[in-house]
C-alpha cells in the first residue's frame, strides 16, 4: 500500500468545534464590554488558531477602547478550556474511516493549529484520541501550519517518507502546509475556509468526506500519491 501515513488536521476537518469556539469567543468579548459576535463570523475566521482568531476580532472591535487584548486572550483561554470537547461532534463517518485506515496498517497524525491541550480534550471527548499515533498542536513545534517542518516532523517521528504521506484539511492553510512540506494535498469541501471553497485553493484531491478519502488510500497503488503528485514547496 502506497499510503503509509495520513496528517489530519481538526477542527473543520474531523470535528465540527466552531459551536464551542464561537461560545467561548462570545463569552470573553461579552465580559469585557465587547460587541459579540454571530457564530457564522467567527467560523470565517477559525483555521490559524484560537490566538489569532481573537486577535482578528480585536483588531475590528478594540481600537476605539482601552481593552487589553491579552486580557481578553486570558478570557477565552479560561472560557474555552471548560468548554473544549463539550459542543463539538466527529464529522459523519469519521471514526469509521480512521479505524479502516488503522486497521490496515496505517499510521494516523493529528496536526492542528489548535493549542495541543485544547485538541487533546477534543480528541478525547469525541473517542478519536484512540486512533492517532501522534498529535501536534499549534504549541508543540516553533512553527505551526503551512510551515513545512511540521507535517516534515509528523513524517520523520513516525518514520514515515514524505512521498508516502498525504496531508487531509478544510482549509487554504492546510493545502499550504502540505505543498510547503512535500506531500499530497487532500482536502474535504464541508469545513472552515473562511467562506471559500477549498478547492479553489489547489488541492490534489477534494474527496467528499472521509469515507472516500479512506476507500482511496486502501484502493491505491502505484507511486504513493495516486494520479497526483505534490507540487513544488512554496514558503
Amino acid at each position: 500500500m502506497p499510503y503509509q501515513l495520513i496528517c489530519l488536521d481538526l477542527d473543520g476537518t474531523l470535528v465540527d468545534t466552531a459551536p464551542e469556539i464561537a461560545h467561548a469567543t462570545n463569552r470573553a468579548l461579552a465580559l469585557h464590554g465587547l460587541p459579540v459576535r454571530t457564530q457564522a463570523d467567527i467560523t470565517l475566521l477559525i483555521g490559524a488558531g484560537a490566538h489569532a482568531l481573537l486577535r482578528r476580532l480585536l483588531h475590528d472591535a478594540a481600537p476605539a477602547s482601552q481593552v487589553s487584548s491579552e486580557a481578553v486572550l486570558a478570557s477565552f483561554e479560561a472560557s474555552y478550556a471548560a468548554l473544549a470537547g463539550t459542543l463539538c461532534r466527529p464529522y459523519p463517518a469519521c471514526a469509521l474511516a480512521l479505524q479502516q485506515l488503522r486497521d490496515a496498517g496505517v499510521r494516523l497524525a493529528c496536526v492542528t493549529n489548535k493549542e495541543l491541550r485544547h485538541a487533546t480534550r477534543v480528541l478525547q471527548a469525541t473517542g478519536l484520541a484512540q486512533f492517532f499515533d501522534l498529535v501536534l498542536g499549534g504549541d508543540s513545534l516553533p512553527e505551526k501550519k503551512p510551515h513545512p517542518s511540521v507535517l516534515r516532523h509528523a513524517a520523520a517521528t513516525l518514520g514515515v517518507p514524505l512521498r508516502y504521506t498525504a496531508h487531509v484539511g478544510d482549509s487554504s492553510t492546510d493545502v499550504l502546509a502540505a505543498r510547503n512540506a512535500g506531500v499530497a494535498a487532500w482536502a474535504v469541501p464541508y469545513g472552515y475556509n473562511g467562506g471559500m471553497p477549498v478547492a479553489d485553493c489547489g488541492p490534489d484531491r477534494v474527496f467528499d468526506d472521509l469515507a472516500q478519502m479512506a476507500a482511496h488510500v486502501l484502493a491505491s497503488g502505484g507511486d504513493g500519491h495516486g494520479k497526483s503528485e505534490p507540487k513544488k514547496s512554496i514558503v
